[in-house]
């Protein structure tokens, strides 16, 4: 059985959350979706669960504060593509929908990647890398 991943990220607005990444082209499980919190699906075993700031502070653990991402970062969400211009697609549908730049372009030759801030201010890399450069290693 494959290992699957849920990021969990705290939202400001549930619901223009789940229009932005719906922009991008990402589907919603709706059996784990309600007014607190959205389940949405990145691939057959990828999923980032969107929760409402009072959801996410349920989850958090020894009384810890909950971080603005706006102001501090503790994880850049990164996925991969099948392609350059599957990067830039992305990217351009992200900033389209209401995201913004993180930083210039990087182009590597053997891998190229953009970043972009979600409407709450996550960090979110879209990258490709050669699959003939990733075998040679």
């Amino acid at each position: 059985m494959a290992t699957n991943i849920f990021v969990n990220l705290p939202v400001k607005d549930l619901d223009r959350s789940m229009n932005f990444f719906g922009q991008l082209g990402y589907s919603f499980n709706k059996q784990f979706t309600d007014e607190t919190a959205a389940c949405m699906v990145i691939s057959d075993t990828i999923y980032a669960m969107l929760l409402t700031e009072k959801k996410f502070r349920d989850f958090i653990p020894g009384g810890k504060q909950l971080a603005d991402a706006g102001k501090s970062t503790e994880v850049i969400i990164a996925l991969s593509c099948e392609s350059r211009e599957q990067v830039e697609d992305l990217y351009r549908k992200a900033v389209a929908a209401g995201g913004t730049g993180a930083r210039p372009p990087e182009d590597h030759g053997f891998m190229y990647l953009r970043s972009f801030n979600d409407p709450d201010g996550h960090i979110w890399e879209v990258l490709w890398m050669d699959p003939a450069a990733i075998q040679q290693q």
